[in-house]
């Protein structure tokens, strides 16, 4: 892997020392080698893959309707992860509109599958719920005043 710009290694030694995931587990699977690179480390694409899994189940259940993927923010890899991790979701719902919705979503790992949880990566995804026709649809357990 190339080096971090300083930029980058900046912000990465912004991040708060973050030890336990925010929000509730919504997924958990393991890191196979059909997953991996050739140097052995899990592929960008496969992990926000599962993120949006992960995500789209929470959403569903919030607005008990069928939704769609409109948009993933403010994502940054930490860590790499590796073929025998084993790879858990965190959602939390940190926005509320009238047909949409926004879910922190972080991934941590138990690297092999043992010790300490590290978080490798979190990012914002915006769901729109969607009724039978395939339109935005109202959400419904919005609480009052929302």
């Amino acid at each position: 892997m190339w080096p971090y710009t300083s930029t980058e290694a900046e912000y990465l030694t912004t991040l708060p020392d973050e030890t336990a995931p925010r929000g509730e587990l919504a997924a958990r699977t393991l890191a196979m080698p059909a997953h991996a690179n050739p140097s052995g480390d899990i592929f960008g694409g496969w992990i926000m893959s599962l993120m949006d899994e992960a995500g789209a189940m929470t959403a569903i259940r919030h607005a008990q309707a069928r939704v769609v993927t409109v948009a993933a923010t403010d994502m940054a890899f930490l860590h790499p992860v590796k073929v025998g991790d084993v790879v858990c979701c965190y959602t939390d719902l940190a926005r509320l509109g009238r047909t949409s919705l926004t879910l922190h979503i972080e991934v941590w790992v138990l690297r092999a599958g043992l010790g300490d949880r590290m978080k490798v990566t979190s990012a914002e995804f915006t769901f729109v719920a969607l009724d039978a026709a395939g339109k935005p649809r109202p959400i419904a357990d919005r609480p009052a005043g929302h």
